[in-house]
């Protein structure tokens, strides 16, 4: 009889190893293992101040070319309009240009209002805002101009300051800041609060102005410091809501002038139900002849909005029906006589020619600065994503940096113009792609639109009635408030997408704007980290004779193996998920604390039952409580959906491991990737020895589980045969 209690000899174990690998190969070639060993790279070993150095030198040194480089990036105008091909590019960009321009004309008048401004402001936004961005943009199709969701957060902002420098809150129109015909100058009221003299429409603009300058600096220091990726906090569910919801606030705002009410601007939170209370409240007083002209414009103007979205593929141009209802409008006001006759509010003077500069007021910076914040974001975002949607589609790229130049400078310009905020616009940049835009020599012929009717046309305005710029203003909202026949098909694809597009909204009408906006992005950032705390946890099985692994919740006639349970958590592990990653693999594998409670439980029952004897036998029942080690003796974590861990995540799979490992059972991680694998050295998770418990693929980590469970097999039946003899 052989001694099994000595340890086997180098041979023996050799023998042993080869006859185990020999079984796989016999019984089942698919779990055959072979380690798969890979070579890291070898990385050079930079001191940190050589590394500074070496960054430092090569971005402040300076080169003919790289000057040259610089500058041409910073104004790309200078790169594509040498190559500018006059017979492809410039018909298609003179027809978009036009028809922009003259679409442009009303919206900016009734805008303005929208912004709490003068007519003459908006269309000197439009004016410079394209011309700008002809300058410093990256993408050839969007137009950049007034937009409805900016003008009203601007306006918040005005009516807010207006208020607060003691101006009344009923607004008038002043019929002459600056005359060409006499060449006078009417010297408005003083305001005492700031000693100047203004009157509340300079003082309005005046507020524009430094908002809109200190949102163009927020947006070129972003561009400088390359933070651009604030924008993607602002998902796509997010900045639907946000304009949806904005756009009730448009809606309620434009209501009193289709009703011709005399009402204060609420603002603040809860203003749009302040503002439907005061038109409830006051809507004994509505002008009949202000109601039955915005009747009539809706009348004309959605069916036939309606019929150039239906008939785009085949007109060439869409109809300007805005523009036929501002001039028939207009004539009718002046030769009805309606505001004598009738008290129809009308846009009063708008002069021509252009205000000289004027600084914006640097005392006022402190009161605006956290507003322009919002305001900042919320154009560069909108710009960014319509640009990359358009590159995309025409086969181009854009520079989300250099966008964020542009946008900048199409604020801090203008500002000393007497402008206001502007940014991309979907609708106007919808209509000059589809009518044959080419590249951004289309905004100067839409800019020179604009200056023809600041030089000549703009008095020609003076009759046109407010409530027809407000009803040019609702009308505009339709594409955002179709958003709401987009939620079935978003329900059924994103739940979570559709609840940020709710709250987003819901919270942007009913509290205000800005707190709408910082609610979206808590709530999104929220939804995120949801994601990651309950993630899916499902066990995996093998589609039979492949190396493919897939929950056996979702398919059917996986196989799994005996002994083996193959975990896949599909979340990055750290703090704030460990518990629910402890959680989800003990329920669905074993709990060590389980197992070890009973076994503990059972060595107490068996040592009372050795104290109490019966006839010198044991009851049967008392011996089925013994606990047996459990069936499972493998664990293979798929980390192939774990894209990073924390500290926390690495002690919580060390616990796992030691937990398990108390208990008989081994834990194989699968699928690591690079980042995952270095968190796990540097947090020593395991040795350079151990570093076979580290596999590239699952189905690796299962034929070493498989092999090594036969060896213990064989190695036991090896022993139990050498006792015997």
């Amino acid at each position: 009889m052989k001694d099994s209690s000595p340890e086997m000899s180098d041979k023996e174990e050799d023998h042993d190893v080869d006859s185990s690998f020999d079984l796989a190969k016999g019984d089942n070639q698919y779990h055959h293992y072979h380690r798969i060993l890979l070579e890291p790279q070898e990385k050079n070993s930079t001191d940190f101040k050589d590394y500074v150095v070496q960054k430092l030198k090569k971005t402040c040194c300076c080169s003919p070319a790289k000057a040259k480089n610089c500058f041409f990036g910073f104004m790309p105008v200078l790169q594509w309009l040498p190559k500018y091909d006059l017979k492809k590019y410039l018909l298609g960009d003179i027809m978009s240009g036009l028809i922009v321009g003259i679409l442009l004309v009303p919206q900016s008048i009734a805008y303005s209002l929208l912004a709490g401004q003068e007519p003459i402001y908006g269309l000197y936004t439009s004016f410079f805002a394209g011309i700008i961005y002809f300058l410093f943009g990256t993408s050839r199709h969007i137009s950049v101009g007034i937009f409805g969701v900016l003008c009203l957060m601007i306006g918040e902002v005005v009516d807010r300051e207006v208020h607060k420098a003691g101006y009344g809150m009923e607004h008038k129109a002043h019929p002459v800041l600056f005359d060409h015909i006499n060449e006078s100058i009417i010297i408005p009221a003083v305001n005492h609060t700031s000693g100047q003299i203004c009157d509340k429409s300079c003082y309005a603009i005046t507020v524009g102005t430094t908002v809109t300058f200190i949102a163009g600096v927020y947006q070129v220091a972003m561009g400088l410091f390359q933070v651009g990726f604030v924008s993607v906090y602002l998902s796509d569910a997010l900045l639907s809501g946000f304009v949806t919801g904005t756009s009730f606030t448009i809606l309620t705002s434009q209501a009193k002038y289709l009703l011709g009410l005399n009402i204060p601007r609420s603002s603040g939170v809860g203003s749009l139900i302040t503002t439907w209370i005061y038109i409830f409240k006051n809507i004994h007083k509505t002008n009949l002849c202000d109601l039955v002209t915005s009747l009539l414009c809706l009348l004309v103007l959605v069916p036939t909005k309606e019929l150039n979205e239906h008939f785009k593929s085949k007109l060439k141009a869409p109809i300007p029906t805005e523009l036929v209802v501002v001039v028939a409008a207009t004539l009718a006001s002046h030769f009805g006589k309606l505001n004598e006759k009738y008290g129809s509010s009308i846009a009063g003077h708008i002069p021509t020619g252009f205000l000289p500069p004027k600084a914006p007021d640097w005392n006022l910076i402190p009161n605006v600065a956290v507003d322009a914040i919002a305001i900042s974001i919320i154009g560069f975002a909108i710009t960014v994503s319509l640009s990359e949607m358009f590159a995309k589609k025409h086969g181009y790229i854009v520079k989300a940096n250099q966008e964020m130049y542009a946008i900048g400078f199409c604020n801090i310009i203008p500002s000393f113009f007497h402008c206001f905020t502007t940014s991309a616009a979907l609708a106007k940049t919808l209509v000059k792609e589809s009518t044959g835009c080419q590249t951004q020599v289309s905004s100067v012929v839409t800019a020179m639109v604009l200056l023809l009717v600041l030089l000549v046309v703009a008095p020609l305005f003076y009759s046109l009635q407010k409530c027809v710029l407000g009803v040019i203003t609702i009308v505009n909202l339709r594409g955002a408030l179709r958003k709401f026949g987009d939620l079935p098909n978003m329900w059924r694809l994103s739940k979570m997408d559709t609840a940020i597009w709710f709250i987003t909204m819901l919270s942007s009408a009913l509290i205000s704007t800005e707190i709408g906006l910082l609610i979206g992005v808590c709530f999104s950032m929220f939804c995120v980290i949801l994601r990651t705390q309950k993630p899916e946890t499902p066990i995996l099985g093998h589609v039979e004779e492949t190396e493919i692994y897939e929950s056996l919740c979702a398919y059917k006639n996986l196989q799994t193996e005996p002994g083996i349970k193959i975990f896949r958590f599909v979340a990055p592990l750290y703090y704030i998920n460990k518990e629910g990653f402890k959680s989800a693999l003990y329920k669905k594998t074993v709990s060590p604390i389980l197992v070890k409670a009973a076994r503990k439980k059972a060595a107490k029952r068996k040592l009372r039952e050795k104290m109490v004897t019966f006839s010198g036998c044991q009851d049967d029942v008392s011996m089925n409580l013994s606990h047996e080690p459990p069936e499972l003796h493998t664990i293979v974590i798929d980390c192939s959906a774990l894209q990073f861990l924390d500290t926390a995540g690495i002690q919580t799979l060390k616990e796992v491991r030691k937990d398990y490992a108390d208990i008989g059972i081994q834990v194989l991680l699968a699928q690591c990737n690079l980042s995952v694998r270095s968190s796990l050295y540097s947090g020593e998770y395991c040795t350079k020895e151990e570093e076979n418990l580290l596999f590239y693929s699952v189905h690796e980590a299962l034929s070493f589980a498989l092999d090594l469970q036969k060896q213990k097999v064989l190695n036991a039946s090896n022993g139990l045969n050498t006792s015997t003899d």
